[in-house]
C-alpha cells in the first residue's frame, strides 16, 4: 500500500501545497536528497484542531492525536518538494515542541503519537528516526504541539 493510501486509511488527510502566504517555505530540499520542514501544527483544513496546554487543558490521548495531525501536515510539506512520499528512503529526525506547563514532563509521550505513526506508515526501518521532544511555554495559535521533520529521499 502506498504511503498516502495508508494515511487516508487511518482517517487523515494529507494537505496539498505549501504555505504561500508566509515569509518562509514549508519545506526545503537540500542536496537533492534531504527535506527539511518548517514547524507544522495540528491544523485540519486551515483550522487549529487542538489548542491549549498538554496535560492540563488536553488529555495525553488528545495531545498524542494533535502530534499525529501535525505529523501528517509535516508529511504534506515533505510531499510538496519530494513529489511523492513513496520516494522517502528514511525519516532522519523528528523534532516535537509541546505546549505545556513547567510541571508537565510527559513531552516524550505526547510526541510518541507522531513517532508511532511514522513507524506505522514507513515501517520499522524507514520510520525509525532520531528525535527531540521539548516543552514550550506557548506555540503559534496556542497550538498543542508543533512538529518538524528531516527526511531523506
Amino acid at each position: 500500500m502506498l504511503i498516502e493510501q495508508k494515511i487516508e486509511a487511518l482517517g487523515y488527510t494529507l494537505p496539498q501545497g505549501g504555505n504561500s502566504k508566509a515569509v518562509f517555505v514549508s519545506a526545503k530540499l537540500v542536496a537533492d536528497r534531504l527535506v527539511f520542514t518548517s514547524g507544522c501544527t495540528p491544523r485540519r483544513n486551515g483550522v487549529m484542531a487542538y489548542t491549549g496546554k498538554c496535560g492540563t487543558e488536553l488529555s495525553l490521548e488528545d495531545s498524542q492525536e494533535a502530534a499525529r495531525i501535525a505529523l501528517v501536515n509535516a508529511l504534506g510539506a515533505v510531499k510538496s518538494v519530494a513529489g511523492d512520499l513513496d520516494r522517502v528512503k528514511q525519516i532522519v529526525k523528528l523534532t516535537g515542541f509541546v505546549n505545556s506547563t513547567l510541571e508537565f514532563t510527559a513531552q516524550p509521550k505526547v510526541i510518541d503519537g507522531a513517532s508511532q505513526l511514522l513507524k506505522e506508515l514507513f515501517g520499522e526501518e524507514k520510520g525509525a528516526h532520531t528525535r527531540s521532544a521539548v516543552g514550550m511555554a506557548g506555540l503559534p495559535g496556542n497550538a498543542a504541539c508543533e512538529i518538524e521533520l528531516i527526511a531523506e529521499i
